[in-house]
């Protein structure tokens, strides 16, 4: 029961994301259009479906989000049914996880009859994950810009051009993120902090207006891709066949395993795509704009 005294089915839908867009290192997120589902409902006991069975525990991710919303909120949490649909490969670079903080968070509001409080949701959802840059664009969508002030998570947003196409390739393995950390240089030199200063700023202004010279250009990162490629076994050759089929650039999604080629056109991020998958037949591909909108939340009350 909420707490107007009324039982509702919230269906929350937060889009996928892909972090870092190569020189914007735990800085840049970039909301996609593909969005995970999730639907809430009272139950007797909580009961997650929809998902792989091992996640229907009370550490389930979801379920721990909704419980630190509902303290941070002052809410009283409630036993709850959670179906999940999320076509967001768990390979790792696409931001499953992300999906499922936000969702928790913002089905605790839903659930209470509140508007998305999207300051707060970012705040927490960054507190949860650890960093915001998957997490702001789950939240805010669109190009998202994120730093952590103290408690506070601050963002600056924009629109992405919309010539641009993201064909985002997932392979049957992942990385994990505690790998690619680790696989990170304690320093780096301070010609490497100029470099990729200019270069993120240049990047955000040329996904916002679409030139695609501006981005080839601007888009080679010297912080965590060189050290992070090594551990995607096919990232060279994958790298080789995106760009050698006409995309503008081809980037490590997040710390991968998910990798993304970005593209100017249907046409050539078609080709871009088949290309990948004649390249490797196993592999996950999808052809994906940006999304303008972040996470949303329907609620119905129930008879």
């Amino acid at each position: 029961m909420t707490s107007d005294g009324q039982f509702r089915r919230v269906t929350v839908r937060v889009p996928a994301t892909s972090a870092n867009l190569g020189v914007g290192f735990d800085v840049l997120g970039l909301a996609l259009s593909l969005d995970a589902t999730f639907v809430f409902e009272p139950a007797e006991k909580l009961l997650v479906t929809g998902c792989d069975e091992r996640f229907n525990t009370p550490d389930n991710l979801v379920w721990k989000s909704y419980l630190d919303a509902c303290a941070e909120l002052g809410l009283t949490p409630q036993p709850l049914h959670i179906h999940e649909d999320s076509p967001i490969p768990t390979s790792g670079g696409l931001g499953s996880s992300s999906t499922c903080v936000v969702a928790g968070i913002v089905a605790a509001q839903a659930l209470a009859g509140r508007e998305i409080d999207r300051p707060f949701t970012l705040s927490l959802a960054t507190r949860i994950e650890g960093h915001p840059d998957n997490v702001a664009p789950a939240v805010m969508g669109g190009l998202v810009s994120s730093y952590v002030d103290e408690d506070r998570t601050v963002t600056t947003r924009w629109p992405v051009a919309p010539n641009l196409r993201f064909v985002c390739l997932a392979p049957p393995y992942r990385v994990l993120t505690s790998d690619a950390r680790m696989a990170l240089p304690s320093m780096v030199p301070m010609s490497s902090v100029s470099w990729q200063v200019g270069r993120c700023l240049a990047m955000v202004s040329a996904l916002a207006s679409g030139r695609t010279t501006e981005i080839a250009a601007c888009c080679h990162d010297r912080i965590h891709e060189p050290y992070r490629a090594p551990l995607i076994p096919d990232y060279d050759r994958l790298q080789d066949t995106c760009l050698e089929a006409g995309a503008i650039t081809f980037l490590i999604s997040g710390s991968g395993a998910a990798m993304l080629a970005i593209c100017d056109g249907d046409a050539v991020s078609q080709r871009v795509s088949d290309a990948a998958m004649r390249a490797m037949p196993e592999l996950w591909v999808r052809i994906m704009r940006a999304s303008e909108r972040g996470a949303s939340a329907r609620a119905e009350v129930l008879p």
